[in-house]
């Protein structure tokens, strides 16, 4: 039987950590994306996904002045109980 925890699972993703201070975490079996302040641990933000993001998000940027992105694989997880899916999902950074 599987637990789930609404704000991450050991060992289904990690988290990456921005410059300014974010911390994000897709590694959930609840189907959100979340940024936290990595100094607090205070909840700033959530999004729904299609499907669980058994992940690790990643950073980008088109160029060096230009908006910072963040993006997770939303693909679920045949072992842990998520429908299936294969969404790439990106989210400007303000």
């Amino acid at each position: 039987m599987w637990l789930f925890a609404p704000k991450g699972v050991p060992s289904i993703g990690g988290p990456i950590t921005t410059a300014s201070g974010l911390t994000f975490i897709g590694a959930t079996t609840d189907r959100y994306l979340r940024a936290f302040a990595t100094e607090t641990g205070a909840e700033l933000w959530r999004a729904r996904l299609p499907t669980t993001a058994h992940a690790t998000p990643m950073t980008y940027r088109v160029r060096e002045d230009g908006r910072q992105f963040v993006v997770v694989a939303a693909g679920g997880h045949g072992l842990i109980p998520s429908k299936p899916g294969d969404a790439l999902i990106a989210f400007a950074l303000p």
